[in-house]
């Protein structure tokens, strides 16, 4: 149990400096989840995952033109996001300083 908290540690001090930019979860074969794009998550989820506050999404979602990635309205209350909407907002956020 010690030895993957240490591991854990090490792979978010990695994704901290930019040297990797994403986990990508396993199946029980070993192989990449392509299931991973299809997964769905709660507004804190993507506020964990990016690194915001929970209520920076949520303005994201409610201004006009909303401004943070596609979501899904579950009912009033519920909202979700996938994980391939939220990557491919993602990228197309992303500029290259060498680029621009």
């Amino acid at each position: 149990m010690q030895d993957s908290m240490e591991s854990a540690s090490a792979l978010l001090s990695r994704l901290a400096r930019h040297e990797i930019i994403a986990f990508v979860p396993r199946t029980e074969g070993g192989a990449s989840a392509s299931a991973h794009e299809d997964e769905f998550m709660t507004t804190q989820e993507l506020a964990r995952l990016l690194r915001v506050d929970p209520s920076s999404v949520r303005r994201w979602r409610t201004s006009v033109p909303a401004q943070g990635p596609p979501y899904v309205r579950i009912s009033g209350r519920v909202v979700k996001y996938r994980r391939a909407d939220v990557d491919r907002w993602l990228a197309g956020r992303r500029i290259d300083p060498e680029v621009a």
